[in-house]
C-alpha cells in the first residue's frame, strides 16, 4: 500500500519503522526543525532522521491551513498515496487534506479510546493511576481523536512504571497495531466502531509548571506526579529558591508526622513529609547538573533535616 506518513516525535518514528516493513513510503510530513538544549541549536525530529535515513522526501510545513499550504498541499496530492497514516504529528489536518487519499487519513494513538484523547494520553494515564492503557487505531474525521476506532488493544502499566517505560511499550505495540489495521484496510475487512462520545475525556497538553509538587497532596498523588512528569517537562520542588527535579520516588510507611508538607524529615536518604505520610527521594537532579541517586547527591550537596522544600 503507498503511504504518506505523517509524525514528529519518537513514538511516531516507531510506527514509522513498523510501515517500512511492509509499505511503500511515498513522503514524510513533520514538524520543522526546532531549537534544542543548552546551545538552542535547531534540532530535526526522530522521524525526519528516521526518513533521511532511508532517502525518504521529508516535508515540513508549518502549518496545513489552506491559505498557507497550497504548495505543500499540491506536492501531497502528487505522491498518488492510497491512506495517510498519522501519530503523534502536532499539526492539525484540515478537512481537504483529511479527504486527498482513496483511504483517507488514520491516527495511532496511544489511549483506549474513547479515554484521553488530545495531546498528553500517556501524561494522563500515569497521572490518574491507571492500571491499562494501549492503543487505538481511528479513521480520522475533523474532531479530535474523535473518529471511528478501527482496532484497539490494551496493556498494563505495572506499579512502579514511568513516562518512559510506558511510552516504549506504548511506541512498539503502536507499530504493530498499525501493520494489522493496514491489512484489514487493504483486505476490506476493517470493521469501523463509532466511539461512545459520552465516556470520552480529554488529555490537555502539559505545561511546565504541571510538575510542580505541592507537598500538601497525598503520597500517590505526588507519587503518580513523578512517574508522569519526571522525565518531560520535570518534576521538582524547590530547595532554597531553587528547583530540585525529582525523577524516582517512593512512599514510606508512616502517619501522623506533626510537620508541615515538604519538611525534610530524618531518614536515611531524602525523605518529606506530604499530605498524608511522606515519601522518600531516591533520584534527583539539581540544576544544570544530571540526574542521580539521592545518596551521591548528599555527598555534594547538603539538605539539613527540618528544611522545608517549596
Amino acid at each position: 500500500m503507498k503511504t504518506v506518513f505523517m509524525g514528529t516525535p519518537e513514538f511516531a518514528a516507531e510506527s514509522l519503522r513498523a510501515l517500512l516493513t511492509k509499505h511503500d513510503v511515498a513522503a514524510v510530513c513533520t514538524q520543522p526543525d526546532r531549537p534544542a538544549g543548552r546551545g538552542h541549536k535547531l534540532q530535526e525530529s526522530p522521524v525526519k532522521s528516521l526518513a533521511a535515513s532511508y532517502g525518504i522526501p521529508v516535508l515540513q510545513p508549518e502549518t496545513l491551513r489552506l491559505a498557507d499550504s497550497k504548495e505543500i498541499r499540491d506536492q501531497l496530492r502528487n505522491y498518488g498515496a492510497d491512506i495517510f497514516v498519522v501519530a503523534a504529528y502536532g499539526l492539525i489536518l484540515p478537512k481537504g487534506v483529511l479527504e486527498m487519499p482513496a483511504l483517507g487519513c488514520i491516527n495511532v494513538h496511544a489511549s483506549l479510546l474513547p479515554k484521553y484523547r488530545g495531546a498528553s494520553p500517556i501524561h494522563s494515564v500515569l497521572l490518574n493511576g491507571d492500571t491499562e492503557t494501549g492503543i487505538t487505531i481511528i479513521q480520522m474525521d475533523a474532531g479530535i481523536d474523535t473518529g471511528d476506532m478501527i482496532l484497539k488493544k490494551s496493556l498494563p502499566v505495572f506499579p512502579e512504571e514511568n513516562f518512559g517505560e510506558i511510552h516504549d511499550r506504548l511506541a512498539k505495540l503502536g507499530g504493530e497495531v498499525l501493520l494489522e489495521s493496514l491489512r484489514l484496510l487493504e483486505a476490506g475487512t476493517a470493521t469501523k466502531t463509532p466511539q461512545e462520545h459520552s465516556l470520552s475525556s480529554h488529555s490537555p497538553m502539559i505545561k511546565k509548571a504541571d510538575g510542580k509538587i505541592n507537598w500538601a497532596d497525598t503520597n500517590v498523588k505526588i507519587l503518580n506526579q513523578i512517574r508522569a512528569l519526571g522525565a518531560r517537562p520535570g518534576c521538582f520542588t524547590l530547595h532554597k529558591g531553587q528547583p530540585l527535579k525529582i525523577h524516582r520516588a517512593q512512599i514510606l510507611p508512616v502517619q501522623n508526622l506533626q510537620c508541615l508538607p515538604g519538611t525534610v524529615l530524618e531518614h536515611n536518604g531524602i525523605a518529606v513529609k506530604t499530605g498524608d505520610g511522606a515519601l522518600l527521594i531516591t533520584e534527583l537532579q539539581a540544576t544544570g547538573k544530571k540526574r542521580m541517586p539521592a545518596t551521591d547527591f548528599l555527598r555534594g550537596q547538603k539538605i539539613d533535616v527540618g528544611e522545608v522544600f517549596s
